[in-house]
């Protein structure tokens, strides 16, 4: 049985669809609610894969959430040190790509909806990502991202969108992280919607109004986001 270690930052953001695949293949999941004070296992012995989650906070409210200082140090040992596969979503992108020498800056503009990614060239031969179409559609909620990543040469771009480029990344061959959201159900967005740090991020970018119009898009496109995401999921167990 595989032991899958998921980091959460608040209790909504689990790993959803790609959740329910991992329970019905059979695998345990150790779910370490960090923003509640549980604490990171001292022995990753036991474990065969992180997920790092997205969450309300941003990687540099270190003062407000000084958990994230540890979390940052145990990634690092997870990705850099034992080179263990990793997958992160959202702000766990943004922590990797710090770990790995980025720097987390301010969307512009900030990508909130359905929104389409385009695939690099690189992606076509990668072992997660190379079934992936061309372009995708993906659920974003995200108002930073990962940048100054250019000079870790270990770190390849596997797809970006028009404001952000490192949409989707990976560190040598065992770790991935994707800015948007492969991982929502149907009712996602309704649930999140209820976080207030997301709904005014919402309402600031589309108004007062958006979040029933968001939830219509995002549940029109599901059927092709879950089939993406159990693909995404189907790849990763062969790098486990």
């Amino acid at each position: 049985m595989k032991n899958i270690l998921v980091l959460q930052h608040i209790a909504i953001e689990d790993p959803g669809y790609i959740r329910d695949l991992m329970e019905a293949d059979g695998y345990r999941l150790t779910q370490i609610e960090l923003d509640e004070g549980e604490t990171i296992p001292a022995d990753f012995g036991d474990y065969d894969a992180m997920l790092c989650m997205g969450g309300p906070m941003d990687t540099w409210m270190e003062d407000e959430y000084p958990w994230l200082v540890e979390e940052k140090k145990r990634i690092r040992e997870w990705v850099v040190d034992l080179q263990k596969p990793f997958l992160g979503f959202c702000l766990g992108c943004q922590l990797l790509g710090e770990v790995l020498g980025g720097k987390v800056q301010p969307s512009d503009p900030p990508e909130i909806g359905v929104l389409d990614i385009d695939m690099t060239p690189a992606a076509r031969q990668d072992a997660l990502f190379g079934d992936y179409p061309e372009s995708i559609a993906a659920v974003q909620w995200h108002s930073y991202e990962v940048g100054d990543l250019e000079h870790n040469a270990e770190v390849t771009v596997l797809g970006s969108s028009d404001s952000t480029r490192y949409q989707i990344f990976k560190y040598r061959e065992h770790a991935y992280a994707v800015q948007f959201h492969v991982e929502v159900r149907a009712d996602t967005v309704m649930q999140w919607g209820c976080v207030p740090e997301y709904r005014s991020a919402l309402e600031n970018s589309l108004g007062a109004d958006a979040l029933g119009q968001f939830d219509q898009q995002a549940r029109a496109a599901m059927p092709e986001m879950n089939r993406l995401a159990q693909l995404l999921y189907e790849n990763f167990k062969k790098i486990l």
